[in-house]
């Protein structure tokens, strides 16, 4: 097991510096990880660095970040994508990826990478293999983690957040000791607004609506590997380790 890395350039930016990685026998491994709102891709992004030491690069957590830090001044990029976020609006592709740009160096890393929320369009995927062209930078495989319907959406409208410390809990899976109270705080737990089973449905709408063609584009590249995301956590990294191992047999499982 490895620890994950600090990612600081990948948080604050073009002047941050992140430790260096170890070095290793066998070459990195470099994948894009797709999946729904709901399917635990996050945990499977941790569960993977684990295992392979590939650093964890999500855009959702640079732009939490960015709104959460005070003490850094924020790139160009980041500066007008923290405006289109307080307005409420999405972030668009140009933006996107323009914060991406800046962190080509994260991209580099010779530890690999395990790139979470970005591509999310058609045309950010082409974006994304003309710059890791450019850069000689191979993907080993695009993950793709799949859940039903149904299950997406008991796993999010199930989920209640602490109105304080932000602790999350879940009303079968995970739920606290007290009912809407927070184990850590004690503070009334609610449901966010996009944990709505109607805002659950839009939110799955667009994002089916966005990467049905970079299913189709990775497919056509044999890059794409298709993850049931059922089971415990546990086992769907065992899933994704294996299809991995049959495609590109590195010795991931020591």
């Amino acid at each position: 097991m490895t620890t994950q890395p600090d990612r600081a350039a990948w948080l604050q930016g073009l002047s941050a510096q992140c430790s260096p990685a170890p070095a290793s026998a066998t070459p990195p491994w470099r994948l894009v990880l797709l999946g729904a709102p709901g399917v635990g891709k996050g945990t499977q992004a941790q569960l993977l660095h684990q295992h392979l030491g590939a650093c964890h690069l999500s855009t959702g957590d640079v732009f939490r970040a960015a709104s959460a830090r005070k003490d850094c001044v924020p790139s160009p990029a980041m500066t007008a994508a923290l405006e289109f976020m307080r307005r409420g609006a999405l972030v668009p592709d140009r933006t996107v990826w323009e914060m991406v740009c800046e962190r080509t160096g994260c991209l580099r890393c010779a530890g690999g990478f395990l790139l979470d929320g970005f591509p999310r369009t058609l045309s950010q995927a082409e974006s994304l293999g003309q710059l890791l062209q450019k850069e000689n930078l191979p993907l080993n495989a695009v993950i793709n983690y799949e859940l039903p319907l149904p299950e997406i959406v008991s796993r999010l409208s199930g989920r209640r957040t602490c109105s304080k410390c932000k602790a999350v809990f879940h009303i079968t899976n995970q739920p606290p000791r007290s009912e809407n109270i927070c184990d850590h705080c004690g503070a009334l737990l609610f449901q966010r607004e996009d944990d709505r089973t109607e805002s659950i449905k839009v939110r799955l709408q667009a994002y089916n609506q966005s990467t049905a063609p970079l299913i189709d584009f990775y497919s056509a590249k044999g890059l794409l590997l298709s993850i049931p995301a059922t089971g415990s956590p546990e086992d769907i990294s065992n899933r994704t380790l294996y299809a991995l191992a049959l495609r590109a047999p590195l010795p991931i499982f020591s």
